[in-house]
This record gives C-alpha cells, sequence and structure tokens, in this order.
C-alpha cells in the first residue's frame, strides 16, 4: 500500500508559478512511475506529467516548456513546478504512483489539490 499526500495548490494570476508536492508513505524508488493528473469540471481526468524511476520524463503537449517534473528520493516526494500558468490550468491535480508487479499493476493516488488560476 502507498499513501499519497498532495499539497501546494492555491490561486494564483495568470503568468504565475505554482509549485506541488507529492508525498509518499514509502520510498518512492520502490514505485515505478510517478505521475500528475489533473481534471477540470466537466471534463475528464487529464495526464499532465510522469516521471520514472530513472531519467524517464514525460508531458503533455498543453504543457510542454512551462510544467517540470521532478523528485526527491531522499524525501520520497515528486514535484511538479508549473510555470506560466494560464486560466485553462484550472483543475484539481491528483498525484499517481504506479506500481508494476508481476503480471499485474497497482495504481495509488493522491486525493487532489485544486489549483485556480484568475485571468
Amino acid at each position: 500500500q502507498v499513501q499519497l499526500v498532495e499539497s501546494g495548490g492555491g490561486l494564483v494570476q495568470a503568468g504565475g508559478s505554482l509549485r506541488l508536492s507529492c508525498a509518499a508513505s514509502r520510498n518512492i524508488i520502490s514505485i515505478n512511475i510517478m505521475a500528475w493528473y489533473r481534471q477540470a469540471p466537466g471534463k475528464q481526468r487529464e495526464l499532465v506529467a510522469a516521471i520514472g524511476s530513472g531519467t524517464y520524463t514525460n508531458y503533455a503537449d498543453s504543457v510542454k516548456g512551462r510544467f517540470t517534473i521532478s523528485r526527491d528520493n531522499a524525501k520520497n516526494t515528486v514535484y511538479l513546478q508549473m510555470d506560466s500558468l494560464k486560466p485553462e490550468d484550472t483543475a484539481v491535480y491528483y498525484c499517481k504512483g504506479v506500481v508494476l508487479g508481476n503480471r499485474v499493476t497497482y495504481d495509488y493516488w493522491g486525493q487532489g489539490t485544486q489549483v485556480t488560476v484568475s485571468s
């Protein structure tokens, strides 16, 4: 089992920055993939960024060049640095951990943190 707790959300003006944190209850080295998703009202949850245990990272086209995902293994924490925020980035942001088992995948989700970008 893995518990994930997000923090760092809030209200920011367009063009501003926020840094989200996702603290895991266990060593994140043992979690194969950590990712950030977001869900805006009336829309499906979408992948924002993902990071593997090595150098692998992946970003949604809409956030490339503006968002940066990183991990601090010593703190068991994954971050999402969000710069040049736009009103369309407004959503609840969720942290997800993926553990690859033997022919099975375990997904763990945090409770979400609200990000609101005003124009």
